[in-house]
């Protein structure tokens, strides 16, 4: 059931994918106004969007608000609020040449990026407790090709004495156009997983493995995006299900 919940967690960050414009340099393109989201049970949820020309302004939904914060073309802050408890969350975003090097969201977490000259990123991602004293959690790798998340490696730093703890998740897409990947500054994103992506992911797998001695236990799990499309090559709807056969289900709709 948690795995469950984490990889709807990462579809629902892929929905945010959907969530805006395209090319920043051409007017044409399209921003979406609305995302209606419908789950399994009949459940509805609707998010806003606003945008300031190409750059995303808030992300309005009825349990989630998330307000951005742009300096010199580059997103450098997102506020969280969560409408539920009414607790903010600020993640704050720093860069080095145009390049993502570090994500903070103060008292939770903190992700450190080395760009590497094969065109893949290294990470360190640490929890951050009390006194911001931090753990060191895991550390892994992106890869990308075609301008396109393709998978995402990882080692976890804090198993057991013996135990080597490993997980991916890797994307299969389409040859249509993600909305969000030309949002100003979006793309860089390296935290938002594959919405940064310029395609839409047709395929999720997800693997994880662990060895203890010569005990190895692994396992895999394979979730499918299905896609309607207008006359420009933009989703006007998504399904998404568990491929394993398991419960699971998320219909979204967009309005441009």
């Amino acid at each position: 059931m948690k795995k469950t919940k984490n990889i709807f967690w990462l579809l629902s960050v892929f929905v945010l994918a959907l969530y805006s414009c395209s090319n920043d340099n051409d007017e044409s393109v399209k921003l979406l106004k609305k995302v209606v989201e419908t789950s399994e049970g009949g459940t509805s949820e609707t998010t806003l969007f606003t945008y300031n020309g190409n750059e995303i302004v808030n992300m309005d939904g009825a349990k989630k608000r998330k307000d951005f914060t742009y300096t010199d073309g580059l997103i450098t802050k997102i506020v969280q609020l969560n409408k539920t408890n009414q607790l903010l969350e600020t993640i704050d975003y720093t860069y080095l040449e145009g390049k993502l090097v570090e994500v903070v969201s103060l008292g939770n977490y903190r992700f450190k990026y080395i760009h590497n000259s094969d065109k893949t990123v290294s990470y360190e991602n640490f929890s951050i407790g009390s006194g911001n004293q931090e753990v060191k959690v895991y550390h892994g790798t992106l890869y990308f090709e075609n301008d396109n998340l393709i998978k995402d490696e990882r080692i976890l730093d804090n198993t057991a004495v013996g135990v080597t703890s490993t997980y991916s998740i890797s994307f299969d897409y389409d040859a249509k156009n993600n909305p969000l990947y030309s949002i100003t500054g979006y793309k860089k994103l390296l935290d938002q997983n594959q919405s940064i992506s310029s395609n839409n992911s047709l395929i999720i797998t997800e693997m994880t493995r662990v060895t203890n001695g010569d005990q190895i236990i692994s396992s895999a799990t394979f979730y499918k995006c299905s896609f309607k499309y207008d006359s420009d090559g933009y989703p006007t709807e998504q399904i998404t299900e568990n491929a394993n056969g398991n419960s699971g289900y998320l219909k979204s709709e967009y309005f441009y």
